[in-house]
């Protein structure tokens, strides 16, 4: 099992840093908005402000917050707590119903940070980046990533979750989450085909818009069909047209690392 979970924690680090770098160079390439045209000096500053938040974030996971899953993984199996351990699954059936569990749990944690306004301050350091790319995927503020980890302790042992199984969710969760972040454009038909299954660059730019009907749309993180049965699916027939960000925090204060960290206790009119 050790041997497993090693695997695991390997192929998660090296899909992360592999995604980042075939995508930042597919956007250096074929950019689908010109965030940083002639600019290379803006695009680093973006790269790093966060890359910060990611880096700052990930330590706190790894050293709060990953033993705590861990022991409550432990505990919710060893007394055969939980909604996979009350089914008697097979093995197979357990992986598959913990994957598309903690995805309907993403979905509505995800809802409930447009919906509650405590949560909203600290979601809206990812929607505040005017410049999305695939480094956008690791905004997110300290508040927002601590909170989600408390909650994810309990889903953990209301599921009946094995540990290496939400090593299996977060692999799958890096590499869509990266891909539809991304200043990339997809063919039509082949974006029209992967949004059946999973979320595409198309659907999560409007959920980036400053258009609050659009921001309040396509929640989902990983399947895209939550969006479907929940009603909450949403497309631009213009996605050129989309305007990224949020209009309260343009400046260049409040995009830096320091800004970012205090967003969430700036008043705002929303």
């Amino acid at each position: 099992m050790q041997a497993l979970m090693d695997l695991l924690n390997q192929t998660q680090t090296a899909v992360a840093v592999i995604g980042l770098v075939v995508l930042l160079l597919y956007e250096h390439a074929r950019p689908f908005f010109d965030f940083f045209k002639d600019s290379g000096k803006q695009r680093w500053k973006h790269f790093l402000r966060n890359a910060s938040l990611g880096i700052v974030n990930a330590a706190i996971t790894s050293f709060l917050f990953v033993g705590i899953w861990l022991w409550a993984s432990n505990w919710a199996n060893t007394n055969d707590f939980g909604i996979l351990n009350w089914l008697a699954l097979p093995s197979w059936a357990h992986v598959i119903g913990a994957v598309l569990l903690m995805d309907t749990w993403t979905y509505f944690w995800h809802v409930m940070n447009h919906r509650i306004p405590f949560f909203w301050k600290f979601h809206r350091v990812h929607h505040s980046d005017p410049n999305m790319d695939v480094t956008t995927a690791n905004r997110f503020h300290t508040g927002e990533i601590i909170f989600s980890s408390v909650f994810r302790t309990g889903i953990i042992v209301l599921i009946g979750l094995h540990i290496w199984e939400l090593l299996v969710y977060e692999i799958l969760l890096i590499i869509v989450v990266q891909f539809h972040h991304a200043n990339i454009g997809v063919p039509e038909k082949l974006d029209r085909f992967l949004r059946i299954f999973i979320v595409t660059p198309a659907m999560h730019k409007v959920h980036h818009s400053r258009k609050q009907s659009e921001t309040d749309s396509n929640y989902s993180s990983l399947f895209s069909f939550w969006d479907r049965i929940c009603k909450t699916f949403n497309l631009n027939e213009d996605p050129h047209s989309i305007h990224i960000g949020l209009d309260d925090f343009d400046s260049e204060e409040d995009q830096k690392v320091k800004g970012l960290f205090w967003m969430p206790f700036k008043k705002t009119d929303k």
